[in-house]
């Protein structure tokens, strides 16, 4: 059977530059940083004191009082933006099509805050007893799509996805091709995230994994910049509405973009660290571009993981140096420079961010780049936004345990 068509139909966002997507883009093209002091609990105890929280975000007002009780954050975030996608897409009503649409969502950790809130009531307390009766329900990965599915009737294929922070991308992946395969009409997919609490900036901090730029907050995410020294970390979700072409077609609906392939991969190398060799990015590369039938040559735009740590951005860059050539003039910018690390949501967030650069015409630039690496070579679209015309581009994702995976987003072909 061949193979159907996807495209992009509808999007929604909650991030740390604003809580839709047109805000989130306004913003990102103007290159501002989302970074600033933590405000959710007393950071003074970890040697980083900043990262990039989703702000003004009233759970109560957006989603009702008895909801919001009984939902993690992540699951809030998720729910909000799926909201605002499904929405832009001005899906159909009717339960024919409800029951054709599943939500794939994918998520690094889950319900951390949960998870922490219940254990410092626990230990306050000196028992367990009580725990709220919504502990496991709010604390598991799965929840942000279950509560999707449930307030909008969708009953077709629904799951959460968890690969660190290549899930968002793997979500996408794995909803494209329930539709390309037949077995569902539309997907909502993305990547949902909330982990700014003690435990995850203590455990990253432990690891030496976050910028200590303590004083120049919003300087900190600096992807591909000599002077990095961690990444920032973020939160917030990325929703894509993903629909069989010839049924958004039919209908009217407006078309972002296509999604035109992907590619994944193992680094089989370590658990925390990226292959320096970079095989595995290479071997994910050269897999979407071969799904999607494009040619290095094709691609205008890179929307890379960069996240500003000094193995990393190296890595990834000299894989795409390989992939596209020694000259390649392909422009990649990381958005994580604004948005942070969203760590599961990441490629939620850098999706929407690919989709409009190619719906608008416009690249979002690598804010920070002020002294150039050496070993990184390629044009990072530096600190101001840049008019282009993009025809096919890629998203990038890369994950604690060796997960690469690239999205291929290009202008719908006749």
């Amino acid at each position: 059977m061949e193979k159907r068509r996807v495209v992009v139909t509808g999007l929604g966002a909650v991030t740390p530059l604003g809580n839709t997507r047109e805000e989130f883009w306004r913003r990102l093209v103007a290159g501002e940083s989302g970074v600033g002091p933590i405000t959710a609990f007393d950071s003074s105890d970890f040697a980083t004191h900043f990262a990039a929280e989703v702000k003004d975000f009233d759970a109560e007002a957006l989603v009702g009082r008895r909801e919001a009780k009984r939902m993690d954050r992540f699951s809030l975030y998720a729910f909000v933006a799926a909201r605002e996608a499904i929405e832009d897409a001005a899906l159909p009503q009717d339960d024919a099509f409800k029951r054709s649409v599943g939500s794939v969502l994918g998520t690094g950790i889950g319900g951390i805050l949960t998870f922490w809130h219940n254990s410092v009531i626990a230990a306050k307390n000196g028992t367990w007893s009580k725990v709220t009766p919504f502990f496991i329900p709010m604390l598991m990965a799965n929840a942000a799509p279950a509560h999707i599915s449930m307030q909008h009737g969708f009953r077709g294929p629904l799951f959460s996805t968890a690969s660190a922070c290549a899930s968002a991308n793997d979500a996408i992946v794995t909803a494209y091709n329930f539709i390309a395969n037949g077995d569902a009409v539309a997907m909502i997919a993305g990547g949902t995230e909330a982990t700014i609490s003690p435990l995850a900036v203590g455990g990253f901090c432990s690891m030496k994994a976050l910028s200590t730029r303590n004083d120049e907050p919003t300087k900190a995410s600096r992807p591909f910049d000599k002077e990095r020294d961690g990444f920032v970390l973020g939160e917030g979700a990325g929703i894509f509405v993903l629909e069989e072409y010839e049924h958004a077609q039919a209908r009217g609906a407006k078309i972002y973009c296509e999604l035109l392939g992907y590619g994944q991969s193992a680094d089989a190398y370590n658990l925390v660290a990226p292959d320096p060799e970079s095989h595995g990015v290479e071997l994910a590369l050269r897999r979407a571009l071969a799904k999607s039938g494009l040619k290095p040559g094709d691609v205008d735009y890179i929307n890379a993981h960069g996240t500003s740590t000094q193995q990393g951005d190296v890595a990834e860059s000299q894989a795409i140096e390989r992939v596209f050539g020694p000259d390649a003039r392909v422009a990649v910018s990381s958005t994580k420079s604004m948005h942070g690390h969203a760590l599961g949501a990441a490629g939620g967030l850098e999706g929407v961010a690919t989709v409009m650069a190619i719906h608008d015409g416009i690249l979002p630039p690598t804010i920070n780049y002020d002294v150039p690496d050496p070993d990184c070579t390629l044009d990072y679209v530096p600190n101001v936004a840049r008019k282009a015309t993009v025809n096919a581009a890629l998203s990038n994702s890369f994950g604690f345990g060796g997960h690469n995976s690239v999205l291929v987003f290009g202008r719908v072909r006749s």
